[in-house]
């Protein structure tokens, strides 16, 4: 391959910055796995059960991350690009097939499919960006993957769930780690600041849409399920009661931080900052959406039945930790973090010991109760003003 056709590898600056068609249909696959994680949750809500359910979620969301940084540093309308984002799909659609049986009998083919997606990349990319700085780029993160694949093929051989979930929660602290810390890498170092050259158009675009991806989880667990239900009293009021909740928690993402996250990624990209931190951000406010999810399939079943613990943590713990990962977004976009979040967290947090003795759907509404105030002080505090530019922390 000749040096130019290399260099045509890298994103123009002066490009298009549009999400690709071949990108959005790449997102179908994590509609069916959300959906598959969230109904995984509202069978097993036990503490084994949650842990499980974060640890498929963790995984299904690093390949998503990782893939739309690939298509943000590189051109994806390259030929070479676009059977990347392929065959990643390909993978990816193994691993949610695989999802409902991950700590069953097919572990080994969902670790061994996320580790097939980041071996195929990296050996892809190291030898086609021979003789450019991004060739060392792509070196350093395959060194990573290769070392999280131990723990991840011995958790998939591993027959015992805890052994299993142990050791993929220590390949994803691999993977998670060395992304924030820049992958250091023997002989290499870490990734220098040049290597960091991203689009915030673009990455903005990717966040926004699997945050739409994951509230689409939610209106498809909502309707799927109360197809199948009769449309009583009681299920009819969980079937608003669950629109309701997805509609506040679309407006408190977007509203104000949601709407600039490109100027928030620009205002910070010399920094590495936010491109750093963004990952994690919206890992927490999608995994409380996924809970959220999880939380409406159960009040649909049996919105008057019996609650017990587990139910009382995935209907109110859905809500807490989207607001959790919101106010961390909104201190990365704007430097602080409204009152209205502390509020929430608070009012959530206080009103636990007492919803064990309420049905399901009366606990729904008082954490959508909860949503809404903060969605209201929210219009409240901008009506009327011109709206407000980013300001990362220093």
């Amino acid at each position: 391959m000749r040096a130019s056709d290399q260099a045509a590898l890298e994103r123009d600056p002066e490009g298009s910055r549009r999400v690709t068609l071949l990108e959005l249909f790449f997102d179908l696959v994590y509609v069916v796995a959300l959906a598959l994680i969230s109904g995984h949750l509202a069978t097993h809500h036990t503490w084994l059960g949650a842990i499980e359910s974060l640890l498929l979620l963790m995984g299904m969301w690093w390949v998503w991350s990782i893939t739309a940084f690939l298509t943000d540093l590189y051109d994806p309308q390259q030929l070479s690009i676009k059977l990347i984002t392929i065959t990643v799909m390909l993978g990816s659609l193994l691993m949610a097939a695989a999802l409902p049986r991950a700590f069953g009998e097919y572990g080994l083919v969902f670790a061994c499919a996320y580790v097939g997606i980041h071996f195929s990349r990296g050996l892809f990319l190291v030898p086609l960006l021979r003789g450019q700085q991004a060739q060392k780029r792509a070196i350093r993160i395959f060194f990573w993957f290769a070392l999280s694949a131990v723990p991840w093929i011995m958790g998939g051989l591993a027959d015992d769930p805890g052994l299993r979930a142990g050791l993929w929660g220590l390949a994803l602290v691999l993977d998670y780690g060395a992304f924030s810390l820049g992958y250091p890498t023997p002989l290499l170092g870490r990734l220098p600041k040049t290597q960091y050259n991203v689009t915030a158009e673009h990455l903005a675009e990717r966040y926004q849409q699997f945050i739409i991806i994951a509230l689409g989880d939610g209106i498809l667990v909502i309707g799927l399920t109360f197809s199948r239900t009769d449309f009583d009293l009681g299920r009819s009021l969980a079937f608003v009661v669950a629109f309701t909740s997805s509609l506040l928690l679309w407006r408190i993402y977007s509203h104000r931080a949601g709407e600039v996250l490109p100027l928030a990624i620009e205002s910070v990209v010399e920094t590495r900052r936010f491109f750093r931190v963004a990952p994690y951000t919206h890992l927490a406010m999608v995994a409380g959406i996924v809970i959220t999810a999880a939380s409406f399939e159960i009040i649909l079943r049996d919105p008057l039945g019996h609650t017990n613990w587990g139910k009382v943590l995935v209907l109110l713990g859905g809500p807490a930790l989207f607001v959790l990962g919101r106010a961390r977004f909104e201190y990365e976009v704007f430097g602080r973090i409204s009152t209205s979040r502390m509020v929430a967290l608070l009012f959530l947090t206080a009103l636990t010991p007492a919803m064990i003795l309420l049905p399901p759907v009366a606990i729904a509404a008082a954490a959508t109760v909860v949503l809404a105030g903060m969605a209201v002080s929210d219009t409240a505090r901008s009506w009327g003003r011109v709206p407000e530019t980013p300001s990362p922390p220093a």
